[in-house]
Protein backbone atom coordinates (compact mmCIF):
# COMPACT_ATOMS: atom_id res chain seq x y z
CA UNK A 1 0.00 0.00 0.00
CA UNK A 2 1.51 3.58 -0.78
CA UNK A 3 1.01 6.02 1.70
CA UNK A 4 -0.40 9.63 0.05
CA UNK A 5 0.51 13.10 1.46
CA UNK A 6 -2.50 14.76 2.56
CA UNK A 7 -1.67 18.35 3.04
CA UNK A 8 -4.47 20.02 5.53
CA UNK A 9 -2.83 23.66 7.03
CA UNK A 10 -3.16 26.45 4.38
CA UNK A 11 0.15 27.37 3.72
CA UNK A 12 1.92 29.37 0.66
CA UNK A 13 2.62 26.94 -2.15
CA UNK A 14 6.40 28.38 -3.08
CA UNK A 15 9.30 28.58 -1.24
CA UNK A 16 12.28 29.87 -3.49
CA UNK A 17 10.10 29.01 -5.87
CA UNK A 18 9.40 25.11 -5.71
CA UNK A 19 6.46 23.71 -3.64
CA UNK A 20 7.16 24.06 0.09
CA UNK A 21 5.09 20.74 1.14
CA UNK A 22 4.00 18.61 -1.70
CA UNK A 23 0.98 16.48 -2.10
CA UNK A 24 -3.22 16.72 -2.56
CA UNK A 25 -5.63 17.99 -0.56
CA UNK A 26 -9.44 18.01 -1.01
CA UNK A 27 -9.76 21.57 -1.14
CA UNK A 28 -7.52 24.32 -2.66
CA UNK A 29 -5.39 24.84 0.07
CA UNK A 30 -2.37 26.31 -1.22
CA UNK A 31 -1.81 29.57 -1.67
CA UNK A 32 -0.81 30.99 -4.89
CA UNK A 33 1.22 34.07 -6.31
CA UNK A 34 2.96 34.61 -9.31
CA UNK A 35 5.27 36.85 -7.37
CA UNK A 36 6.68 33.88 -5.50
CA UNK A 37 7.57 32.07 -9.32
CA UNK A 38 11.42 32.29 -10.02
CA UNK A 39 11.46 31.07 -13.46
CA UNK A 40 10.94 33.91 -16.04
CA UNK A 41 7.44 35.06 -16.70
CA UNK A 42 8.04 33.48 -20.42
CA UNK A 43 7.75 30.51 -18.76
CA UNK A 44 4.55 30.86 -16.29
CA UNK A 45 1.36 28.76 -17.49
CA UNK A 46 -1.88 29.43 -16.16
CA UNK A 47 -5.49 28.14 -17.48
CA UNK A 48 -8.61 27.93 -16.85
CA UNK A 49 -10.91 25.16 -18.88
CA UNK A 50 -14.29 24.65 -18.80
CA UNK A 51 -15.83 20.96 -19.49
CA UNK A 52 -19.59 20.79 -20.18
CA UNK A 53 -21.13 17.06 -21.06
CA UNK A 54 -24.35 15.68 -21.21
CA UNK A 55 -25.52 12.61 -23.17
CA UNK A 56 -25.38 14.18 -26.64
CA UNK A 57 -22.90 16.78 -26.45
CA UNK A 58 -19.30 17.97 -24.80
CA UNK A 59 -18.84 22.26 -24.87
CA UNK A 60 -15.21 22.96 -23.97
CA UNK A 61 -13.99 26.06 -23.05
CA UNK A 62 -10.45 27.95 -22.46
CA UNK A 63 -8.75 30.96 -21.57
CA UNK A 64 -4.83 30.68 -20.56
CA UNK A 65 -2.15 32.64 -20.36
CA UNK A 66 0.86 30.61 -21.12
CA UNK A 67 3.51 33.40 -21.05
CA UNK A 68 4.48 33.52 -24.86
CA UNK A 69 0.43 33.38 -25.71
CA UNK A 70 -2.65 34.19 -24.41
CA UNK A 71 -5.43 31.57 -25.82
CA UNK A 72 -9.18 31.48 -25.59
CA UNK A 73 -10.72 28.87 -27.40
CA UNK A 74 -13.83 26.48 -27.67
CA UNK A 75 -14.64 23.32 -29.43
CA UNK A 76 -17.71 21.42 -29.50
CA UNK A 77 -18.28 17.18 -30.06
CA UNK A 78 -21.42 15.60 -30.90
CA UNK A 79 -21.24 11.92 -30.01
CA UNK A 80 -24.25 11.43 -32.10
CA UNK A 81 -22.50 12.63 -35.35
CA UNK A 82 -19.14 11.40 -34.26
CA UNK A 83 -18.05 15.31 -34.91
CA UNK A 84 -16.14 18.22 -33.49
CA UNK A 85 -15.87 21.91 -34.37
CA UNK A 86 -13.32 24.38 -32.86
CA UNK A 87 -12.61 27.88 -32.69
CA UNK A 88 -9.63 29.93 -31.30
CA UNK A 89 -8.23 33.01 -30.71
CA UNK A 90 -4.68 33.88 -29.44
CA UNK A 91 -2.58 37.04 -28.70
CA UNK A 92 1.18 37.59 -28.15
CA UNK A 93 2.97 37.74 -25.11
CA UNK A 94 0.54 38.41 -22.48
CA UNK A 95 3.18 37.51 -19.50
CA UNK A 96 0.43 37.90 -17.07
CA UNK A 97 -1.46 40.24 -18.76
CA UNK A 98 -4.74 38.15 -18.07
CA UNK A 99 -4.78 38.67 -14.58
CA UNK A 100 -5.42 35.32 -14.03
CA UNK A 101 -7.06 34.64 -10.44
CA UNK A 102 -4.80 33.26 -7.91
CA UNK A 103 -7.46 31.13 -6.78
CA UNK A 104 -10.74 29.36 -8.18
CA UNK A 105 -12.30 30.14 -5.04
CA UNK A 106 -13.89 33.63 -6.56
CA UNK A 107 -12.58 35.85 -9.24
CA UNK A 108 -13.85 36.44 -12.66
CA UNK A 109 -11.67 35.94 -16.12
CA UNK A 110 -11.88 37.44 -19.29
CA UNK A 111 -10.39 37.57 -22.44
CA UNK A 112 -11.29 39.66 -25.52
CA UNK A 113 -9.62 40.50 -29.16
CA UNK A 114 -11.50 41.69 -31.78
CA UNK A 115 -14.87 40.51 -31.94
CA UNK A 116 -14.15 37.19 -29.86
CA UNK A 117 -14.90 37.64 -26.07
CA UNK A 118 -14.90 35.34 -22.92
CA UNK A 119 -15.89 35.71 -19.81
CA UNK A 120 -15.55 33.39 -16.93
CA UNK A 121 -17.36 34.87 -13.54
CA UNK A 122 -17.01 33.75 -10.07
CA UNK A 123 -19.02 34.92 -7.08
CA UNK A 124 -18.15 32.17 -5.19
CA UNK A 125 -21.81 30.87 -5.27
CA UNK A 126 -22.57 30.34 -8.91
CA UNK A 127 -19.91 30.26 -12.26
CA UNK A 128 -21.38 31.87 -15.37
CA UNK A 129 -19.69 31.06 -18.82
CA UNK A 130 -20.56 33.83 -21.09
CA UNK A 131 -18.74 34.19 -24.98
CA UNK A 132 -18.95 35.04 -28.32
CA UNK A 133 -16.99 33.70 -31.48
CA UNK A 134 -17.35 34.70 -35.17
CA UNK A 135 -16.61 32.37 -38.14
CA UNK A 136 -17.42 28.86 -35.80
CA UNK A 137 -16.60 25.51 -37.57
CA UNK A 138 -16.53 24.77 -41.11
CA UNK A 139 -19.81 27.17 -42.38
CA UNK A 140 -18.28 30.36 -40.15
CA UNK A 141 -21.09 31.31 -38.54
CA UNK A 142 -21.34 33.28 -34.90
CA UNK A 143 -20.62 31.24 -32.30
CA UNK A 144 -22.54 32.28 -28.74
CA UNK A 145 -22.57 30.54 -25.59
CA UNK A 146 -24.46 31.10 -21.68
CA UNK A 147 -23.37 28.65 -19.18
CA UNK A 148 -24.48 28.64 -15.99
CA UNK A 149 -22.32 26.16 -13.04
CA UNK A 150 -24.07 25.56 -9.45
CA UNK A 151 -23.98 22.75 -6.49
CA UNK A 152 -20.50 22.94 -6.21
CA UNK A 153 -19.58 19.55 -4.62
CA UNK A 154 -18.21 19.16 -1.11
CA UNK A 155 -14.69 18.05 -2.20
CA UNK A 156 -12.28 17.96 -5.27
CA UNK A 157 -9.13 16.72 -6.71
CA UNK A 158 -6.12 19.38 -5.77
CA UNK A 159 -2.51 18.46 -6.45
CA UNK A 160 0.96 20.77 -5.57
CA UNK A 161 3.41 18.56 -7.74
CA UNK A 162 6.93 19.60 -8.18
CA UNK A 163 8.86 18.60 -11.19
CA UNK A 164 12.51 17.45 -11.00
CA UNK A 165 13.82 20.25 -12.57
CA UNK A 166 14.36 23.35 -10.31
CA UNK A 167 12.02 25.89 -10.26
CA UNK A 168 9.31 24.06 -11.98
CA UNK A 169 6.02 22.73 -10.52
CA UNK A 170 2.25 22.06 -10.69
CA UNK A 171 -0.73 23.55 -9.06
CA UNK A 172 -4.14 22.41 -10.45
CA UNK A 173 -7.67 21.76 -8.54
CA UNK A 174 -10.35 20.26 -10.55
CA UNK A 175 -13.45 20.40 -9.62
CA UNK A 176 -15.71 17.71 -10.85
CA UNK A 177 -19.86 17.03 -11.06
CA UNK A 178 -21.10 20.81 -11.06
CA UNK A 179 -24.50 21.13 -12.13
CA UNK A 180 -24.69 22.57 -15.80
CA UNK A 181 -27.20 24.36 -17.40
CA UNK A 182 -27.52 26.60 -20.23
CA UNK A 183 -27.84 27.63 -24.26
CA UNK A 184 -25.05 27.62 -27.07
CA UNK A 185 -26.28 29.25 -30.40
CA UNK A 186 -23.84 27.82 -33.51
CA UNK A 187 -25.86 30.32 -36.11
CA UNK A 188 -29.22 29.66 -35.79
CA UNK A 189 -28.55 26.10 -34.52
CA UNK A 190 -29.38 25.51 -30.73
CA UNK A 191 -27.61 23.14 -28.29
CA UNK A 192 -29.21 23.27 -24.85
CA UNK A 193 -27.70 21.65 -21.72
CA UNK A 194 -30.65 20.83 -18.98
CA UNK A 195 -29.14 20.11 -15.31
CA UNK A 196 -30.93 17.37 -15.06
CA UNK A 197 -27.48 15.45 -16.67
CA UNK A 198 -25.30 17.85 -17.69
CA UNK A 199 -22.35 18.35 -15.58
CA UNK A 200 -19.56 21.33 -15.37
CA UNK A 201 -16.15 20.10 -14.66
CA UNK A 202 -13.07 22.73 -14.24
CA UNK A 203 -9.24 21.92 -14.76
CA UNK A 204 -7.53 25.04 -13.01
CA UNK A 205 -3.63 24.60 -13.34
CA UNK A 206 -1.21 27.26 -12.40
CA UNK A 207 2.55 26.27 -12.91
CA UNK A 208 6.23 26.57 -14.53
CA UNK A 209 6.28 23.31 -16.88
CA UNK A 210 9.92 21.40 -18.23
CA UNK A 211 10.18 22.23 -21.75
CA UNK A 212 8.82 18.53 -23.12
CA UNK A 213 6.16 16.28 -21.18
CA UNK A 214 3.68 13.81 -21.96
CA UNK A 215 0.44 13.20 -19.74
CA UNK A 216 -2.57 11.19 -19.62
CA UNK A 217 -6.02 12.35 -18.12
CA UNK A 218 -9.30 10.76 -18.06
CA UNK A 219 -12.30 12.30 -16.90
CA UNK A 220 -15.88 11.59 -16.11
CA UNK A 221 -18.74 13.09 -14.04
CA UNK A 222 -22.71 11.10 -14.71
CA UNK A 223 -25.33 9.91 -13.00
CA UNK A 224 -25.91 6.05 -12.25
CA UNK A 225 -28.83 4.30 -12.15
CA UNK A 226 -29.53 4.55 -8.58
CA UNK A 227 -29.97 8.81 -8.85
CA UNK A 228 -25.98 9.18 -6.94
CA UNK A 229 -23.97 11.29 -8.72
CA UNK A 230 -20.34 9.88 -9.72
CA UNK A 231 -17.34 11.26 -11.14
CA UNK A 232 -13.90 10.57 -10.87
CA UNK A 233 -10.02 12.01 -12.17
CA UNK A 234 -7.66 9.73 -13.10
CA UNK A 235 -4.02 10.91 -14.60
CA UNK A 236 -0.62 10.61 -14.58
CA UNK A 237 2.57 12.48 -16.01
CA UNK A 238 2.01 15.48 -14.06
CA UNK A 239 5.48 15.94 -12.51
CA UNK A 240 7.71 13.94 -10.01
CA UNK A 241 4.39 12.19 -7.71
CA UNK A 242 5.97 10.45 -5.53
CA UNK A 243 4.47 12.59 -2.55
CA UNK A 244 0.88 11.86 -4.01
CA UNK A 245 -0.90 10.69 -6.92
CA UNK A 246 -4.23 13.38 -8.21
CA UNK A 247 -6.79 9.82 -8.60
CA UNK A 248 -9.84 10.13 -7.07
CA UNK A 249 -13.00 8.57 -7.18
CA UNK A 250 -16.04 11.21 -6.20
CA UNK A 251 -19.82 10.04 -4.93
CA UNK A 252 -22.28 12.95 -4.06
CA UNK A 253 -19.31 15.46 -3.80
CA UNK A 254 -17.26 13.35 -1.28
CA UNK A 255 -14.06 12.12 -2.78
CA UNK A 256 -12.05 8.62 -2.44
CA UNK A 257 -8.59 8.68 -2.83
CA UNK A 258 -7.09 5.85 -5.10
CA UNK A 259 -3.12 5.01 -5.81
CA UNK A 260 -1.43 5.28 -9.25
CA UNK A 261 -3.06 4.47 -12.32
CA UNK A 262 -2.08 3.16 -15.68
CA UNK A 263 -3.23 3.83 -19.38
CA UNK A 264 -3.57 0.88 -21.90
CA UNK A 265 -3.68 2.18 -25.21
CA UNK A 266 -3.29 -0.46 -28.13
CA UNK A 267 -1.34 -0.33 -30.69
CA UNK A 268 -1.28 -0.28 -34.13
CA UNK A 269 0.53 -2.81 -36.58
CA UNK A 270 3.56 -0.23 -36.66
CA UNK A 271 3.33 0.00 -33.33
CA UNK A 272 1.76 3.72 -32.89
CA UNK A 273 -1.15 4.41 -30.36
CA UNK A 274 -4.44 3.39 -32.01
CA UNK A 275 -6.54 5.84 -29.83
CA UNK A 276 -9.79 4.11 -31.37
CA UNK A 277 -9.57 0.48 -29.75
CA UNK A 278 -10.53 0.17 -26.20
CA UNK A 279 -8.16 1.59 -23.64
CA UNK A 280 -7.73 0.03 -20.28
CA UNK A 281 -7.01 2.29 -17.17
CA UNK A 282 -6.32 0.33 -13.95
CA UNK A 283 -5.02 1.34 -10.20
CA UNK A 284 -2.35 -0.17 -8.89
CA UNK A 285 -3.87 -0.74 -5.61
CA UNK A 286 -6.91 -2.84 -7.81
CA UNK A 287 -9.61 0.13 -7.51
CA UNK A 288 -9.74 1.41 -10.20
CA UNK A 289 -10.48 -1.42 -13.21
CA UNK A 290 -12.27 0.24 -16.39
CA UNK A 291 -12.64 -0.34 -20.03
CA UNK A 292 -13.14 2.75 -22.67
CA UNK A 293 -14.37 2.00 -25.87
CA UNK A 294 -14.15 5.05 -27.76
CA UNK A 295 -16.73 6.89 -29.46
CA UNK A 296 -14.53 9.89 -31.10
CA UNK A 297 -11.43 10.93 -30.97
CA UNK A 298 -10.87 15.02 -31.18
CA UNK A 299 -7.60 14.87 -31.82
CA UNK A 300 -5.62 18.38 -32.08
CA UNK A 301 -2.36 17.65 -33.38
CA UNK A 302 -0.10 21.26 -33.36
CA UNK A 303 3.75 20.94 -34.19
CA UNK A 304 6.07 23.79 -35.33
CA UNK A 305 8.86 22.59 -34.50
CA UNK A 306 10.25 24.34 -31.17
CA UNK A 307 6.45 24.21 -30.03
CA UNK A 308 3.89 21.63 -29.96
CA UNK A 309 1.05 20.26 -28.30
CA UNK A 310 -0.20 16.97 -30.04
CA UNK A 311 -3.41 15.39 -28.10
CA UNK A 312 -5.92 13.22 -28.72
CA UNK A 313 -8.65 13.66 -26.11
CA UNK A 314 -10.68 10.59 -27.03
CA UNK A 315 -14.52 10.57 -25.60
CA UNK A 316 -16.00 7.03 -24.96
CA UNK A 317 -17.99 4.75 -22.91
CA UNK A 318 -16.80 3.33 -19.99
CA UNK A 319 -17.66 0.25 -18.50
CA UNK A 320 -15.63 -1.82 -15.66
CA UNK A 321 -15.83 -1.10 -11.56
CA UNK A 322 -14.40 1.10 -9.04
CA UNK A 323 -13.94 0.99 -4.90
CA UNK A 324 -14.30 3.25 -2.66
CA UNK A 325 -12.94 3.81 0.63
CA UNK A 326 -15.41 1.59 2.80
CA UNK A 327 -14.79 -0.62 -0.17
CA UNK A 328 -17.60 -0.40 -1.57
CA UNK A 329 -17.57 -1.76 -5.20
CA UNK A 330 -19.73 0.44 -7.65
CA UNK A 331 -20.26 -0.74 -11.29
CA UNK A 332 -19.59 1.34 -14.24
CA UNK A 333 -22.02 -0.03 -17.42
CA UNK A 334 -21.45 2.43 -20.58
CA UNK A 335 -21.30 5.88 -18.74
CA UNK A 336 -19.59 8.61 -21.06
CA UNK A 337 -16.12 10.59 -20.29
CA UNK A 338 -13.23 11.17 -22.00
CA UNK A 339 -9.33 9.43 -21.85
CA UNK A 340 -6.69 11.82 -23.12
CA UNK A 341 -3.10 11.70 -24.17
CA UNK A 342 -1.24 14.75 -24.29
CA UNK A 343 2.44 15.29 -25.40
CA UNK A 344 3.49 18.84 -25.58
CA UNK A 345 6.45 20.67 -25.93
CA UNK A 346 6.00 24.19 -24.62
Amino acid sequence: MRIMHEVTVPQKLLENGNIKEPGFARKLIWNYSRNDITAPRARIKEWDYYIITDQKNSLDLTISDCGYIALASCSIVNFEKKKSEKVSSIKPFPMGKLKMPSTSVKGNVSYKSGSTEVIFANDGNVRILDGRFPKFGKEKVDLAFHIKLTDFPTDSMVIATPFDKAGCFYYNQKINAMKASGVVMIGSEKIVFEPKDAFGTLDWGRGVWPYESTWYWCSLSEKLPSGDIIAWNLGCGFGNTSAASENMIFINGKAHKTEDVEFTIPADEAGRDDFMRPWRITSSDNRVELTMEPIYDKAGPVNIGILAMVSHQVFGKFSGYVVLDDNTKINIDGLIGFAEKVHNKW
